[in-house]
């Protein structure tokens, strides 16, 4: 037990010395401008330098044909001020490096046909040793002597890494904003719905997808899929990725034609439809303009899903494709009560998820993540992770929230003070993710930050507008909505009171004549209180009076003051 302990605690203290590099190549005749390639270095062997200008230029020898693991492998001459390449295999790091030393070699590149690992030793080893030795791969290598020629020099250095790239800006930009884009847009989209409902458009173009309220029972099947998914993409990841590609081409082109409709739906011309047919879509006779935004849509989606490992430009598609999905997500779904919203703590897929596997034989990435390559130039860029990822998740869980917030605003006529509040919320705790990072150099779980930022801020608002318990349950969704300016006018014909608390009840013929000298259409403002009766409601202006007799226990025709609307 204590030499496994041991054991394991030596291997952990090689993975967090093993280091990323860079091998600065040229050409010795001239020609092509160097290129940096990654290695993966130990500094307990030999420190790299930190710059470029303070590194040798050595020439690189090619020595792959052998594995350099006795005294039969050196060449006759040596490797003097040389920097060899040899294969991995048959030996260990310490010998190959040990016999390169002696040699005369100022450094070691070991070239592997797998995934690069830590050249590692132990303590007297890196003492005897004083040159640097680093893996490369051999895909590397190919490239190398591909596109310099044989002779070919190289200098190994080390730059140090940015504490924070640049990229996070713009991922910090198109974060907030499709969060506050997306949650206007849907609490604008939801209480305007609340106040047409009495109108139909049965045009296939004017219908809205209907929103989908989250229970507590759908959250809990949802963790269980996710659950479950990341599972299987743990066994099967090779095979599932294709299916999970293929949903998202699905979903983004839907999301991106959701978002495009009603920008296209403002065009002044493209209003014509398409004849009458039997097909199982065109039926519903679509128009030009909307078939046209539906196929520009798929031929989006279908571009990216070809080119989609294209690093220089398919980023640009797939953050375009991504935030349309997030803003089709917030507007279909919607949070009822805010409990629900505490309940959905959420957890963020990590980077080793995101990225996929590293031993994964397709190199193929899940696209449900915000990618931006980086912009600064360090190993890490070049070596592991080139791009700086946001999953969507980090995106919807909490821009429900500020859809909810956005909702609740114009159900109270609130100024929007709980939506501007909320989105600060998710602003800071995207910074606050952002600090993490810089300060801990690993990928971080987005939400353990956002959701505690935007509840805590969320309940805070409520607080102090002593509105914690109607922003708790939703209940302020349940009352009588305040006029709006989309408002449609009252329908014609009789409604009922307004503002009454006085219940509708009859009363005996004794207590009023038979026949009464004002007619139900005249103002109020024309008899007096001893006329109208203790305690009966006034009737507001503009709003008609309701028909003789409704809501009467006896069947006479005669009109009870103390029932009049």
């Amino acid at each position: 037990r204590m030499s496994r302990a041991v054991a394991l605690t030596a291997g952990l203290v090689l993975q967090v010395a093993c280091e990323y590099g860079m091998v600065h190549v040229v050409s010795q005749a001239g020609g092509p401008e160097g290129k940096d390639y990654c290695i993966l270095y130990n500094p307990q062997w030999a420190h790299l330098p930190h710059d470029l200008t303070k590194a040798s230029f050595l020439q690189l020898r090619n020595w792959t044909a052998s594995l350099l693991c006795s005294a039969a492998d050196l060449p006759a001459r040596g490797f003097s001020n040389q920097i060899p390449l040899v294969a991995r295999g048959n030996c260990t790091f310490y010998e190959k490096v040990r016999l390169a030393q002696g040699s005369g070699a100022r450094g070691l590149l070991i070239v592997s046909r797998e995934r690069l690992v830590p050249p590692g030793g132990n303590k007297t080893q890196y003492d005897e040793i004083g040159i640097p030795v680093a893996l490369l791969s051999y895909k590397d290598m190919l490239d190398i002597f591909r596109r310099f020629g044989r002779m070919v020099r190289a200098a190994l250095y080390a730059p140090k890494e940015p504490v924070l790239d640049y990229n996070m800006v713009i991922i910090f930009i198109m974060a907030v904003g499709t969060v506050a884009i997306g949650g206007y847009w849907a609490g604008s989209r939801d209480v305007k719905k609340r106040y047409m409902k009495h109108k139909r458009d049965d045009g296939p173009e004017k219908q809205e997808d209907e929103a989908v309220d989250v229970t507590p029972v759908m959250t809990c099947v949802f963790v269980v899929m996710c659950c479950s998914m990341l599972v299987l993409l743990y066994y099967f990841y090779d095979l599932l990725v294709y299916v999970v590609i293929g949903i998202f081409c699905l979903a983004s082109a839907t999301g991106l034609y959701s978002c495009l409709a009603p920008c296209v739906r403002r065009l002044p011309f493209g209003k014509c439809r398409i004849p009458n047919n039997s097909l199982p879509y065109f039926h519903k006779r679509p128009q030009a303009r909307m078939l046209l935004l539906a196929l520009f849509c798929v031929a989006v989606s279908v571009v990216w899903g070809v080119f989609r490992n294209e690093d220089q430009w398919a980023w640009v598609l797939q953050d375009a494709l991504g935030i349309a999905f997030c803003l089709y997500m917030l507007k279909t779904i919607r949070l009822p009560t805010f409990k629900v919203s505490a309940g959905r703590s959420g957890s963020s897929i990590m980077v080793e998820v995101a990225t996929g596997p590293s031993d994964s034989a397709t190199r193929e990435k899940l696209p449900m993540v915000l990618k931006v390559p980086r912009l600064n130039s360090s190993p890490l860029a070049l070596c592991d992770r080139p791009f700086s990822l946001l999953g969507f998740g980090d995106i919807l869980v909490p821009g429900l929230l500020v859809a909810y917030c956005h909702r609740f605003d114009i159900q109270v006529q609130s100024s929007r003070v709980y939506f501007v509040a909320c989105t600060i919320a998710y602003g800071v705790g995207l910074l606050v993710t952002f600090m993490a990072l810089a300060l801990m150099q690993r990928g971080q779980p987005a939400l353990l930050y956002l959701v505690p930022c935007t509840l805590v801020t969320s309940c805070a608002v409520a607080l102090w507008r002593r509105e914690l318990g109607v922003f708790w349950t939703g209940s302020g969704f349940a009352k009588v909505l305040p006029p709006s300016p989309w408002a449609p006018a009252p329908a014609d014909g009789p409604q009922p009171p307004k503002d009454s608390a006085t219940p509708l009840s009859p009363q005996p013929p004794s207590e009023e004549p038979a026949t009464s000298p004002w007619p139900a259409e005249q103002s109020p403002k024309s008899r007096t209180s001893e006329e109208m009766g203790a305690g009966a409601p006034m009737r507001e202006p503009g709003i008609p009076a309701e028909p003789e007799g409704r809501d009467q226990a006896q069947p006479s025709p005669v009109t009870q003051p103390g029932a009049s609307a």
